[in-house]
């Protein structure tokens, strides 16, 4: 009997800490899908805006509605540096982050190396970035008690 009572609360943090990291795993996945979901559209020829739109609209479970931040980026190369040719933000709520690429048409945008390599071998190419910012509040202390790492915003983008 000793056994359960010192067993059952170290099962029940466990099994909460399962539950937070999962429901920060799942908003990640969610977040992946509507970053390529935003780039696709934008890639196509849908306007950046009515492509923000469309994923703030689009966003269960996640409410972008109401909390987060989308943000939707064309990017092109001119003479030899990566500028920003069109930006669309989508904010709600308490999530105002810059975006990572850069602010403001016709600013310098900041790329990775592989989308660096496109614009060299492609001249004339745009490329779409989406980026979608999410707060994560846990239902649960264990993050903050053990010093866990799950982040308080989370941050997806996709490229195309």
């Amino acid at each position: 009997m000793i056994e359960l009572v010192l067993m059952v609360p170290l099962m029940c943090l466990i099994l909460f800490a399962i539950i937070d990291y999962s429901r920060a795993l799942n908003d990640e996945q969610v977040m992946v899908d509507l970053s390529r979901q935003g780039s696709n559209m934008a890639s196509r020829g849908t306007a950046l805006a009515a492509a923000a739109n469309a994923l703030v609209q689009g966003s269960p479970p996640l409410n972008l509605a109401t909390a987060g931040e989308v943000i939707i980026t064309s990017v092109a190369r001119v003479g030899s540096t990566d500028t920003i040719m069109g930006q669309v933000i989508r904010s709600a709520g308490s999530v105002t982050t810059a975006s990572k690429i850069g602010t403001g048409v016709g600013s310098k945008a900041i790329v990775p190396a592989v989308i660096d390599d496109v614009f060299s071998k492609n001249s004339g190419q745009t490329v779409y970035i989406t980026e979608v910012y999410y707060p994560f509040q846990g239902i649960t202390p264990l993050a903050s008690m053990w010093n866990i790492i799950i982040p308080s915003i989370l941050y997806q983008a996709a490229y195309f």
